[in-house]
């Protein structure tokens, strides 16, 4: 009888996953913030060198300071842009997660 139990209690488990458990939900909120405060920081330390970059580059003619600020741009553009992937694949697993638990 108590494996029986131990089945049910397993089966219940499987049907939910860890969409419907609480411990699911703990996990993808932790992993979204390290991803976050993670991102942060390494856009800061960009930020920084960025700065310290073009301020040593003050002297360098008009002409020569184009391609930097071009490059500059391309990265801000690129982070951007995976900062907005990976916000909606969390916003995805999310949305999977409230579907499951309701």
């Amino acid at each position: 009888m108590e494996q029986m139990d131990m089945g049910k209690q397993m089966m219940d488990f499987f049907k939910t996953g860890l969409a419907g458990n609480t411990m699911g939900k703990q996990m993808m909120d932790f992993y979204k913030n390290s991803f976050e405060q993670t991102f942060n920081a390494m856009a800061m330390l960009q930020d920084q060198m960025v700065t310290l970059f073009t301020q040593q580059t003050a002297a360098l003619p008009e002409q020569s300071k184009k391609p930097i600020n071009d490059w500059v741009q391309a990265i801000k553009t690129g982070r951007e842009q995976f900062k907005k992937a990976v916000d909606e694949n969390f916003k995805k697993v999310e949305e999977f997660f409230n579907k499951t638990a309701g």
